[in-house]
């Protein structure tokens, strides 16, 4: 899915908010940090994350163990 409406600058974490189907861009940037791996992960591959914790996750495994406190 690519999002050709964000104009982000390269190299710069874009913060968002993260809701049940998607997220809201409430800073651009090019990616966000995983909350357990640290790892970068463009907005165009962002695919998991927690609303209630307001979490961006690099993998489906990083966000089960997050939801189960095993992170």
């Amino acid at each position: 899915m690519k999002y050709p409406m964000l104009m982000s600058p390269k190299n710069r974490a874009a913060k968002l908010h993260y809701m049940p189907n998607g997220f809201r861009l409430l800073s651009n940037g090019d990616h966000v940090i995983c909350a357990v791996s640290g790892e970068k992960i463009s907005l165009e591959d962002l695919r998991y994350w927690s609303v209630e914790r307001q979490e961006a996750y690099a993998s489906a495994e990083v966000s089960t163990r997050a939801a189960l406190g095993k992170a």
